[in-house]
């Protein structure tokens, strides 16, 4: 039997939207004990500056969802939190040393694949393939974000390797027991990747085997409060 299609949608309102955070909550939940209650003081700061993807099934659950942040007047989470314990460095010199510029940089701040619902990667690839074409769309040249050892690792495997914030090492964080603050070049990371795994590159680059997701058109964010509603 073929598995219903999927949905795209890149910064979604109203019931989307709701279905996004519900699946980020219940996969950070399982996974590193994270409540609502955490999430509303670590992100809450950053709502007029957050935006989200997610993929939809066709029963209005969200299969799988991403947050980002873009630069605005509370700056990146990723470079705020690198200031506080266990790495105490100083976010916006770590990455000017890196080469990065925090006014062309996007902060991804979650990933989400729900269990039973990846269908083998396909979501995830989605969402990948989404970050791509959403930064191209909205002149983001870098990504930063803080990732537990065992999602680097399948990125490595997809080989997009990202790399450590200068200053910075491997510690706990947010319930994850090995968290590493990272940054990348998208143009650079994608170019390498398409030298050590061409398949890889098709797939979250071009968009080749995500046929059973239906994607969008229009990938211009608009800034607005993604607070839900009542």
């Amino acid at each position: 039997m073929t598995a219903a299609p999927l949905r795209f949608v890149f910064d979604p309102v109203g019931d989307e939207l709701a279905a996004a955070k519900q699946c980020e909550s219940d996969v950070f939940l399982e996974a590193y004990g994270n409540t609502s209650e955490e999430f509303d003081v670590e992100y809450g700061p950053y709502t007029d500056s957050t935006g989200f993807m997610v993929v939809m099934q066709d029963d209005g659950v969200a299969a799988a969802a991403l947050r980002f942040i873009a630069p605005g007047p509370k700056g990146l989470k990723t470079l705020n939190d690198v200031s506080r314990p266990p790495w105490q460095v100083d976010g916006l010199r770590s990455a000017r040393a890196a080469g990065v510029d925090p006014a062309r940089t996007w902060d991804i701040s979650t990933i989400a694949v729900r269990k039973g619902a990846g269908r083998g990667g396909l979501c995830a690839g989605a969402l990948y393939h989404g970050i791509v074409r959403a930064a191209y769309a909205n002149d983001i040249d870098f990504i930063v974000m803080i990732l537990d050892s065992h999602v680097r690792q399948l990125l490595s495997a997809l080989g997009l390797h990202i790399h450590a914030l200068p200053g910075t090492k491997t510690a706990e964080y947010l319930g994850s027991p090995s968290s590493t603050p990272l940054w990348a070049n998208l143009n650079r990371g994608l170019e390498q990747q398409r030298q050590d795994n061409p398949d890889a590159y098709r797939l979250i680059f071009q968009g080749i085997g995500l046929d059973g997701v239906t994607m969008p058109t229009d990938w211009v964010w608009h800034r607005r409060s993604v607070t839900s509603p009542a």
